[in-house]
């Protein structure tokens, strides 16, 4: 028969200069991983700028039509800088400008991210830009911001509302994720 100390099982026994070795607590992850959830959900409920959701789709289906104008702008603006100026400049200029407009206006009238700024400054130096041409550059330059910062401001004002009107409908009921979310 064999002896009780026999039956024992044996056990390594760890010298002292190692340390026993650090188990991960599932706990401590979980309790982490909620609390750096919390922390995102409070910033982003603070955070009224910025983008929320998915970008909103190109009129132009999966083809980057607008990010390949600003590209083909942009090649256009450094050709013409590099010849001096000419048609290339303007050219590249007015197609880079007609890209980077689409994609903020599509941006900000969908809720996804403000462009209010841009949006209102393109009209106002619009204007500006048309009675300089038609009536020539005034003497006093103050003059061309009686009829500027009225034009920016008010724009600003609506496209400043129409935006929070799009981001409250874009959170409130965000849009389908395919065809499985109609079911």
């Amino acid at each position: 028969m064999a002896s009780p100390r026999s039956r024992r099982r044996s056990r390594k026994r760890r010298s002292a200069s190692t340390a026993p070795r650090a188990v991960p607590s599932t706990r401590r992850l979980e309790r982490s991983e909620r609390q750096r959830s919390a922390d995102r959900e409070q910033r982003r409920g603070r955070r009224q700028l910025g983008r929320e959701g998915e970008r909103p789709e190109s009129p132009f289906g999966g083809l980057p039509i607008s990010e390949l104008a600003i590209l083909a702008g942009f090649i256009g603006t450094v050709v013409g800088v590099i010849n001096g100026g000419g048609p290339a400049l303007i050219v590249g200029v007015i197609v880079c400008g007609l890209g980077v407009v689409e994609v903020t206006a599509r941006e900000h009238f969908s809720g996804y991210r403000s462009h209010t700024a841009l949006l209102a400054a393109l009209p106002a130096v619009g204007i500006e830009a048309a009675i300089v041409a038609a009536f020539g550059e005034p003497k006093q330059r103050a003059l061309l911001l009686v009829v500027v910062v009225p034009v920016f401001s008010i724009l600003f004002w609506l496209l400043r509302r129409r935006f929070q009107v799009a981001r409250q409908a874009r959170v409130a009921r965000p849009p389908a994720l395919g065809p499985a979310a109609d079911h």
